[in-house]
């Protein structure tokens, strides 16, 4: 039988191989037989804790997933948005039934990445980025690093392109990088690096942000990322270099929402690509986390990224 300690050694390395899929491989397949391993033996142990763990890291592996059908210029279809809101909602009431605030902070980050990038609806994502930010900002909190950078990350994007306070934006993505800078996963911190050099551009200052996008850019090539996320740093540097005064313009919705899982989408035929993290993303996050940032997340997000 497989022992508590046994469940979490199972989401630990679900964990990693879904960071490892989102921002290197792109295969989810061991990361979602680990996850799944571990929902149903914490089910089985009645594990309420482990429980949660797995369905956040299902939600968002689902998450990811979505974007990848975005990237692909697919619409996503309403069971699967469905199944993603299924999987948070689901952890949020085991968070809750077991009075774990920060865990319950992973949950409403992850319907916060549902209703921001997959129904590109900020109204109804902001009060779950508000309530997981009242959470992991608390110092006394000890949330996951890279929970608290998809958070913020999220934050920063709203304040970039939504409350147009690109000043704002910058200070939250500063955290963000900062955070995941601390955690040390060269995987994650190229994202963070992207989402700081545009909100830099915002805010008029163009030299810094080509600094900082240069970095993303070696970054993401040593950390053997993606082609589409280092093709996504490549571009951003580009057009950062290109950029003679203070102004960048204000990214759209749609490159806000792939950024949060640190994808970019596919552009129709004679259009020029958006550049755009989770996950997300985040995923990061994380979303993240995707956050994963789908990210996270995350880290993005998130990711979500």
């Amino acid at each position: 039988m497989t022992t508590e300690l046994n469940v979490w050694a199972i989401l630990a390395e679900g964990d990693d191989a879904l960071i490892e899929a989102a921002f290197r491989s792109g295969d989810f397949e061991r990361a979602r037989e680990l996850l799944e391993s571990a929902r149903d033996e914490a089910a089985r142990g009645e594990d309420v804790a482990a429980q949660a763990r797995s369905l956040d890291l299902l939600g968002l592996l689902l998450h990811y997933e979505n974007i990848s059908t975005l990237m692909s210029g697919s619409a996503v279809s309403p069971d699967a948005i469905d199944a993603e809101e299924r999987m948070f909602r689901q952890a949020l009431a085991c968070w809750q039934q077991l009075g774990e605030p920060i865990g319950a902070a992973q949950s409403l980050f992850g319907l916060g990445l549902v209703f921001q990038v997959l129904h590109s609806d900020w109204m109804t994502a902001m009060p779950y980025y508000w309530q997981a930010l009242g959470v992991v900002a608390d110092p006394d909190a000890k949330a996951d690093l890279y929970l608290r950078s998809e958070v913020h990350r999220h934050v920063g994007f709203y304040f970039l392109v939504e409350g147009m306070q690109p000043s704002e934006a910058e200070r939250h993505l500063q955290i963000s990088l900062d955070l995941r800078e601390e955690l040390g996963d060269s995987r994650r911190i190229p994202s963070g690096l992207l989402a700081l050099g545009q909100a830099m551009l915002e805010s008029g200052s163009r030299d810094r942000a080509v600094e900082v996008l240069r970095r993303a850019v070696a970054e993401s090539q040593a950390a053997d990322l993606l082609p589409e996320r280092v093709r996504e740093a490549e571009r951003a540097l580009a057009e950062a270099e290109a950029e003679p005064t203070s102004g960048a313009g204000t990214p759209t919705d749609e490159a806000t929402q792939t950024a949060a899982e640190g994808v970019t989408p596919t552009p129709a035929d004679g259009e020029s690509q958006t550049e755009v993290e989770g996950e997300p993303s985040s995923a990061d996050g994380e979303a993240s986390s995707a956050g994963g940032e789908a990210s996270s997340a995350d880290d993005q997000a998130p990711a979500g990224g």
